[in-house]
């Protein structure tokens, strides 16, 4: 890696010696080597930060009649935002033109951004308590490293569009705010929510938010 090469002063003069000049020469292509092995060895093994994103199902569109009557919905919850307030109603939407199998009409109930009894987080935890109990044995399976992580992501994002879980449709008129919007998405995360999808809201439901808005 190093040498040290010598010269011989000149002898010229009779009975006079000079000393010995050397000079230093580093070889570095080793240490070339060596870095790009230390650089294959960091880009093999590091991981790469992923983008977060938010997932959001975006549902087909559908005709006239069907946007009046609403979308069918297996387990599912709608959400009515505007301004600072929350309501909410679970199944069909159902109104004097297109009754429910009773004859009764869809009712809008509210909720708070709160964690107590009339919170929306006490709400989803009720309704999706089909994931969440089941997520918490996987959780018990993973700690006791009966799954890989793989495994477990791959089990837990089945389990959340599975047919029993909450689905939940989002709607806002022109009053609502985007901060609400984004605490209500980030309390159905919490909850375990798989399938969430924002969606145009009806006339009919907007009239009934509105009554309640009065109130």
């Amino acid at each position: 890696m190093a040498e040290i090469a010598e010269g011989g002063g000149g002898g010229h003069g009779k009975g006079k010696k000079r000393a010995k000049k050397s000079s230093t020469r580093v070889d570095m292509t080793p240490m070339v080597d060596l870095a790009f092995l230390l650089l294959t060895f960091f880009v093999l093994t590091s991981t790469f930060s992923k983008p977060k994103m938010l997932p959001l199902a975006y549902p087909a569109k559908v005709d006239k009649t069907e946007q009046q009557k609403g979308p069918k919905m297996n387990n599912g919850i709608t959400f009515l935002l505007s301004e600072d307030r929350i309501f909410y109603y679970q199944g069909e939407y159902y109104n004097n033109d297109h009754r429910a199998d009773d004859g009764s009409v869809t009712e809008l109930k509210e909720v708070d951004f709160g964690t107590g009894e009339k919170g929306i987080r006490k709400l989803l935890g009720k309704l999706n308590n089909y994931v969440l109990v089941k997520k918490q044995g996987l959780d018990e399976k993973l700690k006791r490293k009966e799954l890989n992580d793989s495994t477990y992501l791959k089990k837990l994002d089945k389990l959340r569009v599975d047919r029993e879980a909450l689905k939940v449709l989002i709607k806002t008129d022109k009053e609502a705010l985007c901060k609400n919007f984004i605490d209500l998405v980030d309390e159905l995360k919490i909850a375990e929510i798989g399938v969430i999808a924002p969606v145009d809201i009806t006339p009919g439901e907007l009239q009934l938010m509105k009554e309640k808005l009065k109130n």
